[in-house]
């Protein structure tokens, strides 16, 4: 991973992610979390871990952020997404909102 400086949960989070770990992924998140993907909504632990089930580890999807700004309270972070799935690499963008040190809220765009 290139050495961008990410707030901690969002580093724990890829670090997890990296290493297709589940629970490592769902723990920087707030117990009440949401997160939008592709305009699908999912909240609270146990949606978020139904969705990195089913659509990160099973296709292997690790994302690799090499951009990350603050826009409007929000950190942005950009990077490409590759794994076992139709058009890997994909460029995406997330959109972090924390709150306590912990992610509050997530949405991911290509």
């Amino acid at each position: 991973m290139m050495s961008i400086e990410l707030p901690k949960p969002i580093a724990a989070y890829v670090e997890a992610n990296a290493q297709l770990d589940v629970d490592g992924m769902l723990k920087p998140f707030a117990a009440d979390a949401v997160f939008l993907d592709n305009g699908k909504r999912y909240k609270g632990r146990a949606e978020l871990r139904t969705l990195f089930e089913d659509d990160v580890i099973a296709v292997k999807a690790i994302f690799t952020p090499d951009i990350v700004r603050d826009e409007n309270g929000q950190v942005v972070v950009e990077g490409p997404a590759h794994g076992d799935f139709k058009g890997s690499p994909i460029r995406f963008t997330y959109r972090f909102t924390l709150e306590h040190d912990a992610i509050k809220a997530l949405e991911v765009t290509v």
